[in-house]
């Protein structure tokens, strides 16, 4: 099954202009913004600008120019933010949840750049 954009989510209300945002960095195909009940000191999620429900149908289906940019958004996020372990920062994790099981709250694109404190494991080791 194809994936149906919302154009109702909230990230969509977002990029028009209808909620505001504490954005820290704007491209042509990208936006990015403090989180509003951040997890962690850093907490900013980057998203692209074209109506992508998942990470999956963001890579096979955006244009190469939306893919560059987006990725280099993520990498000047973590730049902005210190947290680039190869510049002296202490790290960083890059989430994106996708659907039910990956417990995707926001049916738009989204990846959450945490950073500022020890994060823990990302899941329990399996049994």
């Amino acid at each position: 099954m194809a994936y149906a954009y919302d154009t109702n989510n909230i990230f969509a209300k977002i990029l028009r202009g209808e909620i505001p945002c504490n954005k820290l960095l704007e491209t042509e195909h990208s936006l990015a913004f403090h989180d509003i009940r951040p997890q962690a000191p850093h907490h900013v999620l980057v998203i692209p600008k074209g109506p992508y429900v998942t990470f999956d149908h963001f890579a096979l289906e955006a244009s190469d120019a939306e893919k560059a940019d987006f990725l280099t958004a993520i990498g000047n996020v973590c730049k902005a933010l210190g947290v680039q372990p190869g510049e002296g920062g202490a790290g960083y994790r890059a989430i994106s949840n996708a659907g039910n099981d990956g417990v995707q709250e926001v049916p738009h694109l989204h990846v959450h750049i945490l950073g500022g404190r020890v994060l823990g494991r990302m899941l329990e080791r399996a049994e």
